[in-house]
């Protein structure tokens, strides 16, 4: 199968894609991404996980908004949204089913599934031989506690979570959280002390976005304090993509599968980076605002790429009945 053409002009191998969004907000992203898949030739439909269902009386076993009896070419998973557990069970296996039926998900549930749980993403890494952050994992408050006797200060984070959020320093002073606030999981990370600027430190890690495998753009997130996200008043700056900064990035991605990902990097005393985090729904309005690359665009075309390529049973010429 042949890229579809970059000029905007529909064809009839042109593929229908969904768009799954945020519940409420996200409306930059969502609009980009919807601009950019139209302006390269794709038929968009834009909804959210919630308004899909399983449906023994469809022809294909689902309901999905815009689709009736056919299913879409392709899925761009912009967010899954937040919910309850059996609501987020459910919305990702409306993603499994989809890829199941043939459909090309990006990134699918598997992916989603190995980011948003930093344990499995760090031991990925790990297995992979990236170098990361001394982290432990468990439900035991007698080895967390033996580990932060012993690596002291440590960085605890709550399993699932992002931008920043629940996030706090602990020493041998103020002890463990309590394993309610943290649902019973500790998971805790050496802590990496800011650069020294002269006599001033400077809190930073960097933001990368991978997509089909290669480093789209990069940023330096620089704090305030140790918490260096910019949804916490970080201040987003452009920096040039190093190879190690590369490198690092796409091995993180490739570590879980991502089709398209934002890793974040952080340097350790020595100067060495480390793989912190991988993103399976990263924003970029941040990266956007100092960078030259259309980063929406470049996903855009990189899914699209992936659909028209895939090998699955159907024709784009004729959708899934």
């Amino acid at each position: 199968m042949q890229a579809l053409p970059k000029n905007g002009n529909r064809t009839d191998q042109s593929p229908h894609v969904i768009l799954f969004i945020e519940e409420s907000g996200g409306v930059w992203h969502a609009s980009r991404l919807t601009e950019a898949l139209k302006a390269s030739g794709a038929t968009v439909t834009t909804t959210t996980l919630k308004q899909c269902a399983f449906d023994t009386n469809s022809k294909t076993g689902m309901k999905i908004p815009g689709f009736d009896n056919k299913l879409p070419h392709g899925a761009f998973v912009r967010s899954i949204s937040t919910g309850t557990l059996e609501q987020i069970t459910f919305r990702l296996a409306i993603l499994h089913a989809l890829r199941d039926s043939g459909v090309r998900v990006w990134n699918d549930a598997r992916v989603i599934e190995r980011c948003v749980d930093k344990s499995t993403a760090t031991f990925l890494f790990k297995r992979c031989g990236l170098p990361v952050p001394m982290t432990q994992t468990s439900e035991r408050a007698d080895l967390a506690q033996n580990f932060l006797d012993h690596h002291s200060p440590l960085v605890s984070k709550p399993l699932f979570g992002s931008q920043g959020n629940g996030v706090t320093k602990i020493d041998a002073k103020s002890g463990l959280p309590d394993p309610e606030d943290l649902a019973h999981v500790y998971y805790l990370q050496r802590y990496i002390p800011p650069t020294d600027n002269g006599n001033t430190p400077v809190f930073a890690d960097w933001r990368v976005i991978v997509s089909a495998g290669r480093p789209l753009a990069a940023m330096m997130r620089k704090g305030k304090n140790w918490i260096t996200n910019v949804h916490q008043g970080a201040t987003p700056q452009p920096v040039a993509l190093t190879t190690e900064m590369s490198d690092l990035a796409v091995g993180a991605a490739k570590a879980v599968g991502a089709d398209y990902a934002g890793v974040d990097l952080i340097k350790a005393p020595n100067g060495e980076l480390l793989v912190l985090e991988i993103n399976s729904n990263p924003a970029w309005k941040g990266l956007q605002s100092v960078t030259g690359v259309e980063i929406g665009q470049e996903l855009a075309n990189d899914f699209l790429n992936a659909v028209v390529q895939h090998k699955g049973a159907r024709s784009l010429a004729s959708p899934t009945e």
